[in-house]
């Protein structure tokens, strides 16, 4: 063990758990949860994703370290007609399908013949609307807002991956001194409280699979994109099933899916980590102990944001997406035979349209295919 192991482990969790926190708070917020089921849903995600990055860490021998689905944080943030009891629902139909992903090859294959074009057009499409959203905090209070993005854009340029983290706390500092939000909260320790699902059509089709569809293309795919550029032959079937076996015990308790890291992780499989890439692993346990602590103050992390203005919830979650949304309208624009099926999958996926109950990124990605198959047999005919 290395002091450098720590130092990263610290890094990759601090950077994970805190540029994104908002995003649970806002998606909570748009079902309809509790502060007490806000609460139990941090706790549970937290300890998920200790569980997960403890075990494959230590199984495998490798820096497996997991996260929770910031892009799929945003889907569910913008999947506004569902109650927090349907997408408890959704969470354990998508963890399901994540151990069937592991355990069942063919059903791998399937998901990676998803052009990438039209699951990164679905993603941008969910993006644009946090984008838009801190945009819009500039017009309602400038005084707080302006300076805080300036600040964002200057700390950007030393260090990007800890802009929204400074951002996050230089805005609570600022809010309280400003009077726009009420003294800090007295300390509480965590609790678990157990959510009875609802399985609704609605529901499974408009958020379970494109949340499965995003965690996967997102989340898991870079993942393991980023352990084996860093030398790594990641175990790919046993890490799918346990995300989604972890996920599954977890989703009751409010918990949303847990998957493979990217960002994080790339924290944590560079030789900053250790020089030695036999020796990296220790960040999982390390990264895994960390969590269990954000695990056990969730319940405090939660009150904090309860009375924070909205305005800077609405801030940082924009801020800490604009990354996902650039890299999302890049890959959706980078083929030109694929542009036209991205562009009418990020459009009506931003549309927000609602049809039979189910929401737009389902209907996005059944009209991104069919464009896609159509322009596919365009070329093939003039072949």
């Amino acid at each position: 063990m290395r002091f450098s192991v720590i130092a990263s482990a610290a890094v990759a969790a601090i950077v994970g758990f805190g540029g994104t926190l908002a995003l649970i708070i806002a998606a909570a917020q748009v079902l309809g949860a509790t502060q007490a089921e806000t609460a139990s849903w941090v706790t549970a995600i937290c300890l998920a994703i200790a569980g997960t990055s403890a075990w494959l860490s230590i199984r495998y021998k490798m820096p497996i370290i997991a996260a929770w689905s910031t892009p799929g944080l945003a889907l569910i943030g913008a999947s506004a007609g569902f109650t927090f009891a349907e997408a408890i629902g959704a969470f354990i139909v998508t963890a399901i399908a994540l151990i069937a992903t592991g355990l069942l090859r063919p059903l791998s294959v399937l998901v990676a013949r998803i052009p990438a074009a039209v699951a990164s057009g679905m993603l941008a499409g969910v993006l644009l609307n946090f984008v838009i959203a801190a945009a819009k905090t500039a017009g309602l209070d400038p005084l707080f807002v302006l300076p805080l993005v300036a600040l964002f854009f200057v700390v950007r340029l030393f260090n990007p991956s800890l802009a929204v983290i400074i951002v996050l706390v230089v805005g609570v500092a600022f809010a309280l001194l400003s009077g726009r939000a009420p003294e800090l909260p007295m300390p509480e320790i965590s609790t678990l409280t157990w959510v009875w699902p609802q399985f609704s059509t609605g529901a499974l089709i408009g958020l379970a699979l494109p949340l499965y569809l995003v965690t996967m293309a997102s989340q898991n795919l870079p993942g393991f994109a980023v352990l084996r550029a860093s030398g790594y032959e990641p175990p790919t079937s046993a890490a799918l099933t346990v995300t989604g076996l972890f996920s599954l015990l977890s989703a009751p308790f409010g918990a949303s899916t847990t998957n493979l890291a990217a960002i994080s992780a790339a924290l944590c499989t560079n030789p900053d980590a250790h020089p030695d890439p036999d020796k990296r692993w220790l960040t999982g346990p390390v990264y895994a102990l960390i969590y269990v602590l954000f695990a056990v103050f969730g319940a405090s992390l939660v009150a904090i944001f309860a009375i924070l203005p909205p305005t800077l919830i609405a801030l940082v979650a924009g801020l800490a997406l604009m990354g996902p949304f650039i890299n999302a309208m890049a890959l959706a624009l980078k083929v030109e035979s694929e542009r036209l099926a991205a562009t009418v999958t990020f459009a009506v996926t931003a549309s927000g349209i609602a049809f039979l109950g189910v929401g737009s990124a389902f209907w996005a990605l059944v009209a991104g295919l069919v464009v896609a198959g159509l322009e596919q047999f365009k070329s093939s005919r003039k072949l």
